[in-house]
């Protein structure tokens, strides 16, 4: 049998391709006006005392993922980084909007695999995907998802952080690239949960390292100590660190997309805190450091005691 016939973009046109969308996506997209198909989405008018929470990420071919990735895993990336914005302040995701930037010969199969995954992954976290836009490229392949929760009473922020606070880190660092990129699980339960804590006083999702993340939390004339001792390095960053020939903790600290929480809790109650923490998680669970008042201008962010091996502290940062 002849194989069948690659149909590219372009062949469709943006309207077919918008109907075709609305298919893939499946009950994630509810009909019109409250889904994709008129000039805007009608959302629900929220409950009383409910604010918003709004982020927006994108996956871009060459950037957050490579031919080796499969459209259906970079569906579920480009929902879950989103995802994990939302725990990170403590909200409930809602609905979504979907942006797609494609070249005209990108072939259909690969967009239709990408929205019927991206529906699943919606329904599965109780998010409506409800419109969006498609745009023609010369050549780049990126999409863009804005996702809208509600915000917890008191939603964490990145500030808040005192002097003394402990800081702690969910999971595991290190290595996202042999996989955990994407196939992580937002912590939206763990983020909830904490957003109830009084003593959490702020906090962060791990997405750049936490060499370059933890230093939004520490407050003005502050720095952050780290014990390398307690930094939980994940199977991944040991296998790195044996490719590239530095540190397994290096790579834990600097590597990013980790998607963890990091986050402050005061003293005081740390000891009430942690026995809470487990017994309401399994997810583990590590105090890697303190805010130290005594910051050197030279050295926001440095280990305590040093660790045997030199580790540079930089994580990821765009444009640099």
């Amino acid at each position: 049998m002849p194989a069948p016939r690659r149909i590219r973009v372009g062949a469709l046109g943006e309207e077919r391709l918008i109907a075709n969308l609305r298919a893939w996506l499946g009950a994630a997209n509810p009909p019109a006006p409250h889904g994709i198909g008129d000039d805007c989405a009608v959302l629900p008018v929220p409950r009383a005392g409910v604010r918003q929470l709004v982020t927006v990420d994108p996956v871009i071919r060459g950037r957050h993922f490579d031919a080796a990735l499969s459209p259906a895993a970079v569906a579920g990336k480009l929902l879950k980084r989103n995802l994990s914005d939302i725990a990170a302040m403590g909200g409930v995701p809602r609905h979504a909007v979907v942006a797609l930037a494609a070249p005209p010969d990108l072939e259909v199969a690969w967009i239709r695999t990408f929205f019927r995954a991206l529906g699943r992954v919606a329904l599965h976290h109780g998010v409506r995907i409800v419109g969006g836009d498609c745009a023609q490229t010369d050549g780049m392949l990126g999409v863009w998802l804005t996702l809208m929760g509600d915000a917890p009473r008191r939603p964490l922020t990145r500030t808040g952080a005192q002097a003394g606070d402990l800081l702690f880190v969910t999971g595991a660092l290190g290595g996202s690239i042999l996989g955990h990129h994407h196939r992580f699980t937002p912590p939206l339960a763990e983020g909830r949960w904490l957003a109830a804590r009084p003593e959490v006083r702020s906090a962060i999702d791990v997405s750049d390292g936490i060499a370059k993340d933890v230093r939004a939390l520490a407050p003005p004339g502050c720095g952050v100590l780290l014990d390398p001792g307690n930094i939980p390095i994940s199977a991944a960053a040991r296998r790195n660190a044996a490719r590239t020939g530095r540190p397994a903790l290096e790579h834990a600290c600097n590597d990013g997309e980790d998607y963890e929480l990091l986050f402050a809790v005061a003293r005081a109650r740390v000891e009430e805190f942690v026995v809470a923490w487990h017994r309401r998680f399994v997810t583990p669970l590590s105090c890697i450091g303190r805010i130290d008042p005594r910051a050197r201008r030279d050295a926001l962010v440095r280990f305590h005691p040093a660790p045997e091996a030199e580790v540079r502290l930089r994580g990821y940062e765009h444009f640099r």
